[in-house]
């Protein structure tokens, strides 16, 4: 049975499944939009769904909130709006909780970013990808260059200083200048976040099927460092894997997935993960995949798609998977909070790992090296069971 000394903290992730058109490379739960969203028959199947899982989570307070997709500012800021309200009335958020908004950098959403600060977002997520047309044709994005920097300044206007912009590398046939002005291009734009991170082929994708042709390891890896060198000389430090900040404005909810924190996860296909102390579990739930399978669904026993333990044998790649992301890792006592196994359950695997020069040598924090860090695959299966 494992142990929890302390309570772990809190967020909540909500899933808006809809975007206009699936980007060939995409492969998680969106579907296309035929006709308006049913946007207050969904909103109020979210919130049965909260309902359903409060019990879970009673007395604890929510820390951040991410609304995702899809593109969920497809959605009008009357509904989420109406949302939020919903969620505050059932559940306790912090005064400062963190709100985010994924937002797409099309024309629609953009001219409403001031009401969904009205509404109460103070965070947005801009998928902007890159900023050569030829490269968003290729990758199936429905906006323009124009679009993107119009969805930055527009984020300024509406006072939404605190936004993150994703940008992609290793398109296809990009170049290591490309790559490079491409980062200039949202350094400019003055983001307090930056996720820069590679293009992958993942299965059930239409690249998939029909794959693209991408530059070459040794491109990719010179646009990897030549990209993390330009993002630190402008001010934008490293602190995971693929996220880069503005001092003290790190993703306070993507923190807390890192650290192995619990998250309800409200919506269509959304996945939770929640500590049972008393019962001493740790439990992953997800919901019910289609949006119309979740509609019919929401709120009753159908409404969970799934709920398991994680069993204890696996706690431990489980934490480093999410931890040893983090540039800085985690204290060594966050291991024991989080999972509630003892340090010496990392052991021999640890030592090996620091031995082979893959975890750094300070033994009061979980850190992988400069290089376990460009290697985590390498670094991981140390610590999965036998």
């Amino acid at each position: 049975m494992l142990e929890f000394s302390s309570l772990i903290p809190l967020a909540i992730y909500i899933h808006i499944p809809w975007c206009v058109r699936k980007c060939p490379y995409c492969d998680f739960n969106s579907h296309e939009t035929h006709g308006p969203l049913p946007e207050r028959a969904y909103g109020n199947a979210l919130l049965a769904d909260l309902e359903q899982d409060l019990p879970r989570v009673w007395g604890r307070r929510i820390e951040s909130v991410f609304i995702g997709g899809g593109t969920p500012s497809l959605w009008s800021a009357e509904a989420l709006e109406r949302f939020l309200s919903g969620l505050r009335a059932r559940l306790p958020l912090r005064p400062d909780t963190e709100i985010t908004l994924e937002a797409n950098p099309g024309a629609v959403e953009r001219s409403q970013f001031a009401e969904f600060r009205e509404a109460g977002i103070n965070r947005l997520s801009i998928g902007v990808q890159s900023f050569d047309d030829g490269q968003l044709r290729q990758l199936g994005r429905i906006h323009s260059r124009r679009d993107a920097f119009a969805a930055a300044e527009a984020a300024h206007a509406a006072g939404l200083d605190n936004f993150n912009l994703d940008l992609m590398f290793g398109l296809p046939g990009q170049t290591v200048q490309q790559a490079l002005t491409d980062i200039a291009n949202a350094v400019a734009l003055e983001p307090a976040h930056l996720s820069y991170y590679q293009l992958t082929i993942e299965p059930n994708t239409a690249f998939h099927a029909s794959p693209p042709t991408l530059p070459d390891d040794e491109t990719v890896d010179r646009i990897q460092q030549q990209g993390q060198a330009m993002l630190a000389q402008q001010g934008y430090a490293r602190y995971e894997v693929s996220a880069y900040a503005r001092e003290n404005r790190q993703c306070r909810h993507n923190l807390n997935y890192w650290e192995f924190g619990d998250y309800l996860g409200i919506g269509a296909g959304a996945h939770g993960k929640l500590t049972d102390p008393a019962a001493g579990q740790i439990h992953r739930l997800w919901k019910p995949k289609h949006p119309n399978a979740y509609l019919a669904a929401a709120g009753t026993a159908a409404g969970i798609g799934g709920d398991a333990p994680i069993l204890e044998a696996d706690l431990p790649v489980e934490f480093l998977m999410n931890a040893l992301r983090l540039v800085e890792g985690v204290p060594v006592e966050r291991f024991s909070e989080r999972t509630g196994l003892p340090l010496t359950t990392l052991e021999p695997a640890l030592s090996r790992a620091r031995e082979h020069g893959l975890m750094a040598g300070d033994s009061a924090r979980l850190q992988a090296s400069e290089r376990g860090l460009r290697f985590l695959n390498d670094l991981l299966p140390d610590f999965m069971p036998d």
